[in-house]
């Protein structure tokens, strides 16, 4: 039997599957600034089947069961639709984003970005990562509280213009730089004008509109740039490779690289930014975990950095849930959940689950070091299935030379012993006072 043959098939007499009764609007207002609250309330009065409304104009459906989340990861790429599911960063991403497409379209992207983020291109970006960590996490003010939160998106943004451009000087990288900051630092009342033509002139959403085309601008002037480089053909960039590809039907129009180059840069360095400031805070509070973090910096001792990696996205997921639009009925847990739906398996909910996570509000990296790390399908931050994250590999490469660069060289100490509360950040949750640190020389 294939995974298409054995997909649950919706009964007409079943039911919709339970959730709140409240407006739209409130429910949009309350997922969106609590979601990592209201969940586990929602689940516990309605179970592992949730239907939600949210803006813009969406019924969803988040999942807690795990066999119910398999087979949406494992089902037909046909029936669950990534690209139609991720629609609320089609304004900013761009139509031809690999997040936006399906099926055909996003294999051909996919497939033109993967060579840079696997095998032999991860291990060549070790140095440079390295570099420019050692040289941001020197000028760190020690004895100075910071945000570390920021830091990171400083250092994270220059790793990803490297990987993307090549280089990362020059005036109009400068202007790029600045803009992708305040194109990332935005909160839900911000998201209402990526989809509302008219909110879009007026106050703050009209500001990012044109940070967006000025964005926009910069980005097509360097491919303009780069289209015409002699030493093209030598490079090995995200985009000198994409517009080297040997194939003629794989050469991409300039729109289509305009929206795959959106999406490394600012997918591709504001997640694992936050992965990396919730280490600090963790490490920061926990004065056994915080030695053993030292001793294993100095031992270089990459697996238990890269755990306590792990262990971040597992006590405070960047991204909440991942989403797939359907375009056929399904049932799942006696539940008909009708074409056009979009099913949201919850990172959050299984994270946070006892019954696969022990201790599970507990920072400890050695969960994924010991009898194999947790249970297959009960840790899942890049998502799963055909559509799991192509970058996965290099954000934990990342993450891992970061911690080594930084516990090397200082003890972290917190602003205050009381925990910072999770906040949302367009579809992203961040520390929410930007997990405060100060440093001390080692």
């Amino acid at each position: 039997m294939t995974t298409a043959d054995a997909l649950p098939r919706a009964s007409t007499t079943a039911p919709l599957p339970p959730g709140p009764r409240l407006p739209g609007p409130v429910q949009s207002l309350l997922f969106g600034n609590f979601r990592q609250t209201l969940m586990p309330l929602l689940r516990r009065r309605y179970g592992d089947v949730i239907k939600l409304y949210l803006y813009p104009e969406r019924n969803v459906v988040q999942l807690a069961n795990l066999e119910h989340i398999k087979t949406v990861f494992s089902g037909p790429v046909t029936t669950f639709h990534a690209g139609e599911g991720n629609v609320v960063l089609k304004p900013i991403m761009g139509e031809h984003s690999v997040l936006l497409t399906d099926e055909d379209v996003h294999l051909r992207a996919r497939k033109l970005l993967m060579p840079a983020f696997h095998g032999s291109a991860l291990r060549g970006y070790r140095d440079m990562i390295t570099e420019l960590a050692e040289r941001e996490v020197a000028r760190w003010p020690a004895g100075r509280v910071f945000s570390s939160h920021a830091r990171m998106q400083a250092l994270t943004l220059e790793i990803i213009l490297r990987v993307v451009f090549g280089v990362a000087e020059g005036p109009r990288l400068d202007e790029l730089r600045r803009l992708l900051t305040s194109a990332v630092d935005i909160g839900v009342f911000d998201i209402l004008g990526w989809h509302n033509e008219k909110l879009r002139q007026y106050g703050p959403w009209k500001r990012a509109a044109r940070t967006q085309e000025r964005i926009d601008v910069l980005i097509y002037a360097e491919i303009a740039e780069r289209r015409a480089a002699p030493d093209l053909g030598e490079r090995t960039d995200v985009l000198s490779r994409l517009l080297t590809v040997p194939a003629e039907d794989d050469h991409l129009t300039d729109a289509e690289l305009r929206d795959q180059l959106v999406t490394l840069l600012l997918a591709g360095h504001e997640t694992t930014a936050t992965t990396l400031a919730w280490c600090f805070h963790e490490l920061a509070r926990d004065p056994a975990h915080h030695a053993a973090a030292l001793a294993a910096a100095d031992d270089g001792d990459e697996k238990y950095l890269e755990a306590i990696a792990k262990e971040a996205m597992r006590l405070h997921p960047v991204i909440s849930e991942v989403a797939r639009r359907l375009t056929e009925d399904i049932e799942l847990g006696g539940y008909r959940i009708p074409a056009g739906y979009t099913v949201m398996p919850s990172i959050g909910m299984v994270h946070g689950d006892p019954a696969h996570h022990a201790a599970p509000q507990v920072f400890r990296p050695e969960r994924f070091l010991e009898d194999g790390g947790p249970a297959t399908g009960t840790w899942f931050p890049f998502g799963g299935g055909a559509r799991r994250c192509l970058g996965a590999g290099f954000s934990l490469l990342e993450a891992t030379i970061v911690l080594q660069a930084v516990l090397s060289r200082y003890h972290l100490a917190p602003e205050r012993r009381r925990p910072e509360r999770a906040r949302p950040r367009h579809i992203t949750m961040v520390p929410g006072r930007g997990a405060r640190i100060s440093v001390r020389p080692r």
